[in-house]
């Protein structure tokens, strides 16, 4: 019996095979439908940079400036200013300016009259003397060998023998000193008018340079002026030197002050 069921059952089997075949073949489904479309993915990840490319060639012959333009990229934003650099060297003078026009002419003097000090209106006093001796200037009341000027020439107010000034036309007056020598000097301006001389020094090495001074000075009638030398730091050897030298004197009224 068990044999008997076994081989039924294998039957059964083939028939069921067979009619599976015959449907496929014969029985075709409906198709289906299409899906619906699915949402936007997300923007995926940048690419990697690529590579610098070749620099251009410059071709032979002349270059079209637009073109250069189109190729210019934009320009980059400013940049932050840097640190101040050293001061630089200190230029050369330049040239002189073209001098400037004339002013106008003032306003017309007025006249006031005669005024106390009209008694000695044109006074003149004024003389310029050199010493040109090269002997070392002795340490006294200095004399002139030449006359430049000495004014008023009948009388002169400045006597160079004796190297005094003896005021004539009490007022204000100028005097000043130059001395050119290659040795040290001291020379002050001296007056009856001054409580204290006025001394100047040039310690020299061997070498021209110019000692210089001057005074204003308030004189009345006789009171004189003078210039000397006088012993500061020089040596010796000072003393003694034979070199040229220059001591020029100069004086004159700056106006006149009567008494």
């Amino acid at each position: 019996m068990g044999g008997y069921y076994y081989w039924m059952a294998v039957l059964v089997g083939v028939a069921l095979l067979l009619l599976t075949d015959q449907c496929d073949a014969s029985c075709k489904g409906t198709d289906g439908r299409a899906g619906e479309a699915g949402a936007p993915g997300r923007d995926g990840w940048l690419g990697v940079k690529g590579e610098k490319g070749e620099p251009a060639v410059m071709v032979d012959g002349p270059v079209d400036t637009s073109v250069l333009l189109r190729l210019k990229g934009d320009a980059g934003s400013r940049g932050t200013p840097g640190l101040m650099g050293p001061k630089g060297y200190r230029g050369g003078l330049g040239a002189a300016g073209v001098p400037g026009n004339p002013g106008h002419p003032g306003p017309a003097g007025k006249n006031i009259g005669q005024g106390p000090r009209s008694f000695q209106q044109g006074a003149q006093s004024a003389f310029s003397v050199i010493r040109t001796a090269r002997d070392y200037p002795p340490y006294q009341v200095l004399t002139f060998q030449q006359t430049v000027v000495n004014t008023p020439s009948a009388l002169p107010h400045f006597d160079p023998n004796t190297g005094y000034f003896t005021c004539s036309i009490p007022g204000v007056y100028y005097f000043t000193f130059h001395s050119v020598a290659k040795v040290s000097m001291c020379l002050r301006i001296a007056s009856d008018a001054l409580n204290e001389k006025l001394g100047f020094c040039d310690y020299n090495r061997n070498y021209d340079q110019v000692l210089s001074g001057g005074v204003v000075l308030k004189l009345t009638a006789r009171q004189k002026v003078w210039l000397e030398s006088f012993k500061d730091q020089q040596t010796d050897t000072d003393a003694r030197d034979t070199r040229e030298k220059q001591i020029i004197f100069n004086g004159f009224l700056l106006f006149t002050d009567p008494q």
